[in-house]
């Protein structure tokens, strides 16, 4: 199916295209790209986390540590008024907590009129994420700001030795987030992150709407994948809620933030009678391409 017909069928548009980074001049010189880009959502966010901002646990012997910055419009410049910063990271123990009504280290703010958001927390810690693949510590950001993408990061620390090793810490787009941690006179850490916003593709809710739901792989009956959408993106649910998608045309949705040469891309098509198809193109870690087809029940 042509692309325009895909539109004309779903409503599926872009509403804004820009590149991932970009050079401007701000009245007297030309200054350099300030992109904030993208990682891996990972597969322990919750939705709805408790807006606070001190996810201190009085008995958890983490180091503390405040996250603060400045969340700005896409003019790398002009501060973002009342954007929503979601946190979440692992305990000192390297746990993260999945199911508890507590929602332990996770956290919800927004940034007051000059752009400005902090958290008080303390400095997760590496871990296992099975199979001997040590992540580095880091925190899990999400930033929504009307007008823009809802922003999906990851933040790093540098002189952790697991980074080089890491897929994701180690890919080039990851270098600015990689971030010096201050000890203050107190003896607490301190991080500073800036956010800079940028426009990209996105989709309406009334083709997304048409794109939820349980699709059945063809070849394997049992093997099903599920769609829901959240804040205006398609996302895949998992167990514990999902993964975000972007879409980047082409009736194509892909997970964003995958180190080079990993792909996923989710390509929908409308059927005749309003059935829909999904083709999922992979390639694993093994850099092996993968191709499975999928029916919406």
């Amino acid at each position: 199916m042509k692309r325009r017909d895909f539109i004309k069928t779903t409503a599926l548009s872009a509403v804004a295209i820009s590149a991932s980074g970009f050079i401007r001049r701000d009245g007297n010189r030309y200054v350099g790209d300030c992109e904030t880009t993208t990682d891996i959502l990972g597969p322990f966010y919750r939705p709805d986390s408790p807006v606070r901002n001190n996810l201190v646990i009085n008995d958890d012997p983490g180091m503390l540590v405040e996250l603060s910055g400045i969340i700005k419009h896409k003019d790398c410049t002009t501060p973002y008024n009342n954007a929503k910063i979601e946190l979440w990271h692992c305990s000192s123990k390297g746990v993260y907590d999945n199911t508890s009504e507590k929602y332990l280290y996770r956290g919800t703010t927004y940034c007051n009129k000059k752009g400005e958001y902090s958290f008080k927390t303390i400095l997760p810690v590496p871990y296992d994420a099975g199979g001997g693949n040590i992540r580095p510590a880091h925190f899990h950001m999400m930033i929504t700001a009307e007008g823009y993408q809802p922003l999906v990061t990851q933040l790093y620390f540098s002189g952790d030795e697991h980074i080089a090793k890491d897929a994701f810490s180690s890919s080039p787009s990851a270098k600015r987030r990689i971030l010096e941690v201050q000890n203050l006179n107190d003896g607490s850490k301190r991080v500073l992150f800036d956010v800079s916003m940028s426009d990209t593709l996105a989709a309406e809710p009334a083709a997304l709407e048409k794109l939820t739901g349980i699709y059945v792989d063809q070849k394997d009956k049992k093997n099903k994948t599920e769609f829901i959408i959240k804040d205006k993106r398609l996302w895949i649910k998992n167990e514990l809620f999902g993964y975000n998608l972007d879409y980047v045309g082409d009736n194509t949705f892909q997970i964003p933030g995958l180190p080079p040469g990993r792909s996923y891309a989710f390509q929908f098509e409308i059927m005749v009678q309003g059935a829909v198809k999904l083709t999922v193109t992979g390639v694993n870690n093994k850099g092996e391409k993968e191709i499975s087809v999928a029916m919406k029940e």
